[in-house]
C-alpha cells in the first residue's frame, strides 16, 4: 500500500477544511517537545493538515478528530507525568500480555505513546512508537480505562486506518460498525450501527 495514495484518498473524500502550517515548523517544535521523532505516517499526514479548523469534525471513526502539531505535544504534556515507569517495569512483559489482551492502565502516559486524536470527552488516540511487535499500532486511550489495544485491523497502523476509512467513504460501508454519513452542515459524521443480535454472521 502506498502512504502518499492512502492519505490522498482519504483527504480527497473529506470535506474539511484544514490548518495550514509552514512545512516542518510545527513538526520540529512537537518533535523538541516530546523528545522524539514523530513516525513517518504522521509526520506525511501533518504535511498535509496541522488538524481542524472545527473540532466538530469527526473524520475517524469512534468519533475522534485528528490533533494538530501542537494538540499532539499539548496532549503528550498532559498524559507524560502520569507514567510510572517503575511500576511499568516491575510488570515487564505481563503488563504488554495483559495490555493486548484486556488493556493497561500502566501505560497511560508512556513517552513513546504519541497522541493523534481525540475525541469530546477527555479520551483519545495515541500512536505505538515503541521497539516491538505493536511498534505503528494506534490505541485508544482514557484516563481510567488506560490503554486499550483495538483488535480491528484499521487500528494495525494510521495508514491503514486512512487507507480503510477512504474505502468506508468510498463504499459508504461500515467500518467496525461506524458508517459514514453527512450531516446538514456537510460535515462528516459516523453512526454507529451496531451488529444486531439476531443476525447471523457470514459462515456461522
Amino acid at each position: 500500500m502506498a502512504l502518499r495514495a492512502s492519505f490522498r484518498a482519504c483527504w480527497a473524500f473529506s470535506s474539511f477544511v484544514y490548518l495550514g502550517i509552514r512545512p516542518g515548523a510545527s513538526i520540529a517544535a512537537t518533535e523538541r517537545v516530546i523528545g522524539q521523532p514523530l513516525p513517518k505516517p504522521l509526520v506525511m499526514s501533518l504535511s498535509r493538515h496541522d488538524g481542524l479548523l472545527d473540532r466538530w469534525h469527526v473524520l475517524l471513526p469512534g468519533f475522534y478528530s485528528l490533533l494538530s502539531a501542537r494538540g499532539i505535544a499539548a496532549d503528550w504534556q498532559f498524559r507524560a507525568p502520569y507514567y510510572d515507569k517503575r511500576t511499568a517495569d516491575e510488570e515487564g512483559e505481563e503488563a504488554e500480555y495483559d495490555f493486548m489482551k484486556i488493556g493497561s492502565s500502566v501505560l497511560y502516559g508512556h513517552p513513546q505513546l504519541i497522541p493523534v486524536g481525540r475525541d469530546l470527552g477527555g479520551g483519545g488516540l495515541v500512536l505505538d512508537n515503541r521497539p516491538g511487535i505493536n511498534r505503528g499500532r494506534i490505541h485508544e486511550v482514557e484516563a481510567t480505562e488506560g490503554v486499550t489495544f483495538g483488535s480491528h485491523e484499521m487500528w494495525t497502523s494510521l495508514p491503514v486506518l486512512m487507507d480503510a476509512i477512504a474505502t468506508s467513504l468510498e463504499t459508504d460501508q461500515p467500518l467496525d460498525g461506524y458508517a459514514p454519513v453527512v450531516d446538514v452542515e456537510q460535515r462528516l459524521q459516523w453512526d454507529f450501527r451496531p451488529l444486531r443480535r439476531d443476525r447471523t454472521l457470514p459462515g456461522a
